[in-house]
C-alpha cells in the first residue's frame, strides 16, 4: 500500500509517498517555504508524484502532521489531506509532530527522548517517549525550565528546535542534544501514518494552545426583539 503523507505544520511544504510493501520512501520534497502553503501544496504534491513515478489514486492512506506547530500550517495541511481522503474513499491519519520527532530518535538512540519544539513567548511544546518509541509524557506547553528540569529528571536525550533552549540550563542537558529538527522529517511522518490506526488518531488539529485571534465582546451588538 501507498502512503501520501502532508505536513504543513513549520515552515517547510512538505509531501512524501511511502511504499509499505517496498518499506521505502519512493519521492519526497520538503521546500523552505516560510508561508503560503496553501498555494504550494499542490504543486509540491504533484512534484512528489512526478518523481515517484506514481498517480494520486494509487494513494491507500493519507497521513498529516495535526501539530503542535503553526495554527494557519496545521489547517491547510489537515483541510488538503481531508479532501484528497475524501476524494479517493481512503483513510486519513492524523500524526503528532511530536510524535514523529521522538520516536524515530528514540528508536535509533535506543534511549527515552524529549521532542520538544519552541513555541516562542517563553513556551516550548515538550512529549517523552522512552527507547521503544511508546509514550511516557503526553505532548504539552510549558515553560522552558520546567521541559529542562522534566529532562533531567528523566534522564532522556532532547531533540527539536527547542532543545538548545532547554540545555542552556544545565550542562547535563547540553551533551543530550541528539537534533534540532524544527518540524519531523516527512519520512518519519509517512511511516509513522502508515502505521497508526486512523480510527484512534483521527486527523483533527492539535494545537496545545489557545487562538490568538478572540471574538471582541466590547464589540458584539445586543440583539433587538423582534415584535
Amino acid at each position: 500500500m501507498l502512503t501520501l503523507a502532508i505536513d504543513c505544520s513549520a515552515r517547510f511544504c512538505s509531501v512524501a509517498l511511502f511504499s509499505g510493501s517496498e518499506n521505502r520512501i519512493l519521492a519526497a520534497a520538503s521546500p523552505d517555504i516560510g508561508r503560503g502553503h496553501a498555494e504550494q501544496l499542490p504543486a509540491v504534491l504533484q512534484s512528489v508524484l512526478d518523481d515517484a513515478g506514481a498517480d494520486l489514486s494509487q494513494a491507500g492512506r493519507i497521513g498529516v502532521t495535526i501539530g503542535p506547530g503553526s495554527f494557519a500550517g496545521i489547517r491547510v495541511g489537515v483541510a488538503f489531506a481531508r479532501g484528497l481522503a475524501l476524494a479517493l474513499a481512503v483513510p486519513v491519519v492524523g500524526v503528532g509532530s511530536l510524535e514523529a520527532i521522538a520516536m524515530p530518535a528514540a528508536r535509533q538512540l535506543g534511549q527515552s527522548v524529549m521532542a520538544v519544539l519552541d513555541a516562542r513567548r517563553d513556551h516550548v511544546w515538550a512529549l517523552i517517549v522512552d527507547a521503544e518509541g511508546d509514550l511516557l509524557v503526553s505532548g504539552a506547553e510549558m515553560m522552558p525550565e520546567a521541559a529542562a528540569a522534566l529532562a533531567l529528571d528523566r534522564g532522556c536525550a532532547i531533540t527539536g528546535s527547542g532543545a538548545a533552549l532547554l540545555a542552556g540550563f544545565s550542562p547535563a542537558l547540553a551533551s543530550r542534544v541528539a537534533g534540532d529538527l524544527a518540524a519531523p522529517a516527512i519520512g518519519d511522518v509517512a511511516r509513522l501514518a502508515a502505521s497508526l490506526d486512523p480510527e484512534t488518531n483521527p486527523a483533527e488539529p492539535r494545537y496545545l494552545r489557545d487562538v490568538d485571534a478572540k471574538p471582541q465582546a466590547g464589540f458584539v451588538l445586543p440583539h433587538q426583539a423582534v415584535s
